[in-house]
This record gives C-alpha cells, sequence and structure tokens, in this order.
C-alpha cells in the first residue's frame, strides 16, 4: 500500500469540512442578503481583485479579502475596521460561488461572531437572480 495516498489519522476531506462548517451556519440565499443589507446587515465580499474585475461588485458590500478577514473583523483585533466592535454584528460573507465564504463564516463564528452567515451560490447567484451589480471599467 502506498502511504503517500492515505490519508493522515484524523484528517478531514474538504468536503467533510464544508458540511461541518455549514452546519454551523444559517445560510441565506441572494434575495434574503439583500433584504439584510438593507436592513442593516454588512455583505462583505472576500473575492481577489480580479474576479471583482471579471465579475462585479455588489453595491454597498465591504470589500475585505480572505487572507485579512479574521483580522478586520476580530472585536479584539488591533486591526479591526470601526464596524468590528461588537460580537453581535451582522455580517453575510460573499464568495464567488458560496464554497469559501462557508468556511469564512465558520471562522468568524471561532472568534464569536455569532451573526455572521454565508450566502448561498455566491456573487454569481446574485447577478443571476438579477440583483443591483457594479461592473468594472476594463483595464486598459
Amino acid at each position: 500500500m502506498n502511504r503517500a495516498n492515505t490519508p493522515p489519522a484524523g484528517s478531514r476531506s474538504i468536503d467533510e469540512i464544508l458540511a461541518a462548517a455549514r452546519a454551523r451556519l444559517d445560510r441565506i440565499q441572494p434575495v434574503q442578503a439583500h433584504r439584510a443589507q438593507r436592513t442593516g446587515a454588512h455583505l462583505i465580499d472576500i473575492r481577489p481583485a480580479a474576479q471583482r474585475q471579471a465579475h462585479g461588485e455588489i453595491p454597498g458590500a465591504i470589500t475585505i479579502e480572505r487572507n485579512v478577514l479574521e483580522w478586520r473583523l476580530d472585536p479584539r483585533s488591533d486591526a479591526r475596521l470601526p464596524i468590528a466592535d461588537r460580537y453581535d454584528l451582522p455580517v453575510v460573507i460573499v464568495c464567488q460561488e458560496g464554497y469559501t465564504s462557508s468556511l469564512a463564516a465558520a471562522a468568524l463564528h471561532d472568534l464569536g461572531l455569532h451573526k455572521a452567515t454565508d450566502m448561498i451560490g455566491g456573487f454569481a447567484a446574485w447577478a443571476a437572480d438579477g440583483l443591483p451589480v457594479i461592473t468594472a471599467p476594463p483595464i486598459g
């Protein structure tokens, strides 16, 4: 047996990790996210700049790329954004298709942000539902 292909004891597949993250969240549809934004929730777009340039952005969403998300939203962090001043902060994490956002929202739960969730289907579903989108001007 090739030991290099045998998963180490205690390891989980990304599908298992994703399922565990989603089990902790009250995920919402794009229309619900739009309504939540209009009533005070913060939509947090964690997509890289290239995806936002290629596909567009959600008006009013706060851009925080994934690699700094926890530092910007942890109320205990010296690098937090001014909005991250409490643990009941309503945030909806948005990625391109709704996978990375689930992992990110679960990480926010680990920080104590118990109202954090993500949007099912991500930005692609938001745009497909005909919700407001800002398209970027072409580069060059």
